[in-house]
């Protein structure tokens, strides 16, 4: 068993972030938890990787379907958020930037609004004119990435379409920006 602390380093959440991905990268990992300021990451030889995320029917605000089986072989990131939540604003502004900066080919963002009215979420989009997909969350799709309530809360799925991490809080514009990481190929 390994832990890192978030005081290691710098202590900022950047460099927690950027030891777990070192971390993660360097093991075959089972469970990764972060308690008390500590990730603590079980890993074996024989461990399991957990099984890849299986998409349910996602709809968007206006009722169109989204289809997130289309982009296999392609990392995304998965923001939960909601629309009277004031953090999640500032976070969603910042994951609209990672969103245009590149192309949906090599990194997919998914939103997912857990209002329960298209229309709120569908005016709120445009008011802070936000071009990433979202999806209305429906109750199917977040049990699939975490327990945690926290809002906003941001998930990473690797290429090979399983849960990397998850992320509770907003996070700040550098932070954000460093997930395009995800979109690179794998150093070998």
């Amino acid at each position: 068993m390994k832990a890192l602390r978030v005081a290691d380093g710098d202590g900022s959440r950047r460099n927690w972030l950027r030891q777990l991905s070192l971390a993660v990268g360097a093991t075959a990992v089972s469970t990764a938890t972060r308690a008390a300021g500590r990730v603590t990451l079980t890993a074996g030889a024989g461990a399991a990787a957990p099984a890849p995320i299986e998409w349910p029917a996602l709809l968007a605000p206006d009722g169109r379907p989204i289809d997130m089986t289309g982009g296999q072989g392609v990392p995304v990131v998965v923001v939960f958020w909601a629309t009277w939540c004031a953090f999640c604003e500032r976070h969603n502004a910042r994951v609209d930037k990672l969103h245009r900066a590149l192309d949906p080919a090599r990194l997919r963002v998914l939103g997912v609004a857990l209002d329960r009215d298209g229309v709120a979420v569908q005016h709120y989009l445009r008011r802070h004119g936000y071009q990433f997909p979202v999806a209305l969350e429906g109750g199917q799709l977040r049990s699939r990435f975490t327990s945690r309530r926290i809002i906003p809360m941001t998930c990473t799925v690797g290429a090979d379409g399983r849960l990397r991490q998850c992320i509770p809080g907003e996070m700040a514009e550098d932070d954000v920006m460093e997930l395009a990481r995800l979109a690179l190929p794998p150093a070998r």
